[in-house]
Order: C-alpha cells, then sequence, then structure tokens
C-alpha cells in the first residue's frame, strides 16, 4: 500500500468535501460510541478489567522474547511451523513460498490489518496467486480497489447505495433484474459469491487478535463465519501476526476479550471467538492439514523501552478512532496507511518514520477522548506530543510554524514584555474589530481564518483583569 501520510492536508480537504463519505461517516458517530457506553455501565468491574489488561500487555513486553521462544515451541509442539520475519518483504516472501510450495492458485482471507500492513493482495497478485477477501466489509473494497477506512469497520465509509452498484458491476453472472434494495440481500449474495470460493481456495490466511504462549493457540475475534470457514477448509492454515499479539495464559486472554467487543462494537463477547491449534489431529472432523504462523517484527522491537512502548499494548477495538473528532470528519483514508484515527497517528510514525507521516500527530484536537475510552488506558495524546517533539526537533515542522514558536518563545520567556506585548496587541485588535466584533481575514493567521472567523477581543488580557480582581479583593 503506497503510503500518502505527507498529503494529509490536501487527503483531508478532499474527505471534507465528499458529500457520500460525509453520510457514511454519521454512522460511525451514531453506531459505535453509545453501544459501548451501555456495555461499559453494565460490567461494574470494566475498568478494573482494563487495568489488568493493560498489566498483562506491560508484562509480556517486558518479556516479549520469553514468551515468544515459549509460543513457538508450543506451536512446533503441536505440529505447526513458525517463521520470523524482520521486514514486511521477509512477511511476504514466506507467505509465498508457502504459496508455492502447495502449488496454490487461490487464498481466502479473513480480515486482517498485518496482511494490509505487508502489502500481502496485491503481492500475492503480482505472483499469480489470487487473495479472496471473505470478512463483508473487506469484500466490498476490494471490489472498489481501495483500503479499509477502519480496523473493525473497514467499509465504513461505503454508503448502501454505492455497494449494490459495486455487486451489480462484478457480479454479472446473475440476475441484473435481481433486487438489491436491502441490506439482507446484498448479505446474501456475498454469501453466495463466497461460498464457492471457500472450496476452491488451496490455503486459508488469517490474522491473529491473540496468540497464546501457554498453548501456542492463535485467537481471531470476528462477527462473521467466514473467519471459521478460511481456517477450517482449506488444506493449509496461514496465520500472520505481529510479535506483540503474545499473551501469556488462556486466563490472560479471557480477561482482555470481556473489554475487547465491549470498546469496540459494544457487544459483551463478538459472535466468534475462534481458538486455532495447530493443524487437524486424527480425532478432529475437519480443520487444515498444515499449519503455519508468520511472526512480524516490522519496526516493533525497536519501539520498545521507547517513549512509545505503551503503543504496543494495542488490541485493535477501534475505539479510539470511534470517538475521535478528526476522524469523524475525515475517515480513515484522509490518514495516508493502513492505521487511521489517534492509534495511527501514534503507530505510523512508529513504523513509516515521522518523516512520511509528521502531519498525523498533528490532526489532533488533544481532548483526550481516545485515551479515556481506550481498553488499554494507551496515553495516546502524550505519545503524539513525542512525536510533534521529533518532528519539529528535526525541522520537520513547516517553517513558518516554528518561527511563529520562535517569536512566542522569546516573549514568553521575558513576562514583562510578554504582557506588554499583549495588552497593546489586545488593544489593537480590540479596535479594529470593534465594527463587526470578528475577523474573516488576517496576516499570519490564514489557517485558521480560511474556515473560521477568529473573535475580536472584547477588553484587556486576562492577566490585567485577573491583576485587577486580585487589587480590588
Amino acid at each position: 500500500m503506497q503510503i500518502t501520510s505527507p498529503g494529509f492536508k490536501e487527503n483531508a480537504r478532499t474527505a471534507l468535501d465528499d458529500a457520500p463519505l460525509q453520510r457514511a461517516l454519521g454512522n460511525v458517530r451514531k453506531g459505535f460510541i453509545e453501544k459501548r457506553a451501555k456495555a461499559a455501565a453494565a460490567l461494574p468491574e470494566f475498568d478494573v478489567l482494563r487495568d489488568n489488561a493493560r498489566d498483562i500487555k506491560d508484562h509480556v513486553l517486558a518479556h516479549l522474547d520469553l514468551y515468544l521462544e515459549a509460543y513457538a515451541e508450543k506451536v512446533e509442539a503441536a505440529g505447526g511451523h513458525v517463521h520470523w520475519a524482520e521486514t514486511a518483504e521477509d512477511a511476504r516472501g514466506i507467505i509465498l513460498e508457502i504459496c508455492r510450495d502447495k502449488n496454490a492458485r487461490t487464498v481466502t482471507k479473513g480480515k486482517s490489518m498485518i496482511t494490509e500492513e505487508i502489502g500481502l493482495n496485491d503481492f500475492l497478485e503480482e505472483h499469480a496467486v489470487a487473495p479472496v477477501e471473505t470478512d463483508l466489509g473487506e469484500y466490498i473494497i476490494q471490489l472498489r480497489g481501495e483500503h479499509p477506512s477502519h480496523i473493525i469497520a473497514p467499509a465504513v465509509h461505503v454508503n448502501k447505495d454505492q455497494v449494490e452498484a459495486d455487486f451489480r458491476r462484478v457480479h454479472t453472472h446473475l440476475d441484473p433484474a435481481r433486487n438489491l434494495e436491502e441490506p439482507t440481500t446484498l448479505l446474501s449474495e456475498a454469501r453466495g459469491v463466497l461460498r464457492e470460493k471457500y472450496f476452491e481456495a488451496d490455503i486459508g490466511i488469517t490474522g491473529a487478535n491473540f496468540l497464546i504462549a501457554e498453548t501456542g493457540t492463535s485467537v481471531i475475534v470476528t462477527n462473521e463465519g467466514n473467519g471459521d470457514l478460511t481456517q477450517n477448509l482449506p488444506k493449509t492454515h496461514v496465520v500472520v501476526a505481529s510479535i506483540e499479539k503474545i499473551v501469556p495464559t488462556l486466563d490472560d486472554v479471557s480477561q482482555i476479550l470481556r473489554v475487547l467487543a465491549r470498546s469496540a462494537t459494544g457487544q459483551d463477547m463478538s459472535v466468534y471467538t475462534t481458538f486455532s491449534t495447530g493443524p487437524k489431529r486424527d480425532i478432529d472432523p475437519d480443520g487444515p492439514e498444515d499449519y503455519h504462523v508468520v511472526l512480524l517484527d516490522n519496526g516493533r522491537s525497536s519501539m520498545l523501552g521507547s517513549e512509545f512502548q505503551d503503543m504496543l499494548r494495542c488490541i485493535r477495538c477501534g475505539a479510539c478512532m470511534n470517538h475521535c473528532p478528526v476522524y469523524h470528519a475525515v475517515g480513515g483514508h484522509a490518514y495516508g496507511w493502513v492505521y487511521p484515527g489517534p492509534m495511527g497517528a501514534v503507530l505510523t510514525p512508529s513504523l513509516m518514520g515521522v518523516d512520511k507521516s509528521g502531519h498525523l500527530p498533528n490532526a489532533s484536537t488533544f481532548c483526550g477522548r481516545c485515551e479515556s475510552v481506550c481498553p488499554m488506558r494507551i496515553p495516546l495524546p502524550k505519545m503524539m506530543r513525542h512525536w510533534r517533539e521529533r518532528e519539529f526537533s528535526r525541522n520537520l515542522t513547516p517553517a513558518t510554524a516554528r518561527y511563529g514558536l520562535g517569536a512566542w518563545a522569546f516573549f514568553a520567556k521575558r513576562p514583562a514584555l510578554y504582557q506588554a506585548a499583549t495588552r497593546v496587541a489586545m488593544a489593537v485588535l480590540g479596535r479594529l474589530g470593534r465594527s463587526k466584533g470578528r475577523f474573516s481575514a488576517m496576516p499570519l493567521a490564514g489557517g485558521w481564518t480560511k474556515y473560521r472567523d477568529l473573535p475580536a477581543p472584547e477588553g484587556e488580557t486576562f492577566q490585567a483583569q485577573w491583576a485587577k480582581r486580585r487589587k480590588a479583593a
């Protein structure tokens, strides 16, 4: 996937002018926030579970090497194979080698942000292997030639009429006069088309919400049966996961699962929570004959021990973007890479470099809603500030902003001069804006006045008023 994060401002302007997108984004505001609040309120121990989940992941990150080794041993003891991938290129090569070893021509895929991160679909197509997304949202955006705009609702930016148009455009073997006006008819059509793909697939590829060191188990959490069909019907199952997905025990994962679905979709639990351990055994009625796990680093080990380590606690629930006013305004594609919203504003610079994604940490009001709802208590605003500091220290911030901050710092270090300058500025601006009470344009403030008026001062500075009140008291 080509990164367009350097063009975030242009992407955002385009998104704001996209009427269908703005209509679709209303579903984010309506569909997630209230449900999450109700689910959390209905569980008295919800905040205690959040604390436990945070502590479990912090413990894992402090001993990640040991838990990865323990997990790999358990996978291999169960008859599976573990592959270590330092980079996205390594992971793609490993998966392609497995496909070639099995003479695979078609693979079905469960929803996986990691395969989006490594650009797996395009890579497989370039090597004559056809990937078929089986999650309904992922299937829709695959037909549209797009990437997910949300990590749990990949097609949240698409409206029903657009889905109908895409189905009629692609499913030309079906009756053109069929009724596709209801969501249920769209769902039934996708189910029928995908049902054939499951039986054609040579390999099934899934991500993993969690990897359990105690048992060598991979866990996927879904609301559709596609994940189970993708794992069980093909002869080979490939799990692609990043190294921080490890949890120590079954008890640990059960605690985190209790906050995951509630934070993501407002459900007590997702419809399907599937545990897979190795290939099919003699007593199993179904399952893959071959089981592979590809463990991806891709920059995560460099986050360990840094001010961004807490980001590795993320369980990809999407709560931060569901509550983010910036995401509500521009959607996920504006962020320009795999991970949108506040979590993307921290993770993308960590994995791709602040030089390629320095705008993203600035795409925040710092309202703190993301941190307040995060089930893993990740301090997202603090880490966005760290990235802003790094951007500034490397002179990646626009020159006008750097000079402006330099001028402000000059005055701020000299309180008497600062107070004198602000008194003069308030008096001048108050006089100039007296007739309308606001400014629709102003030198050095175009970034503000281009989109909104700047209120004119109505009196003295806060410091002056405060001094008068203290004197009067």
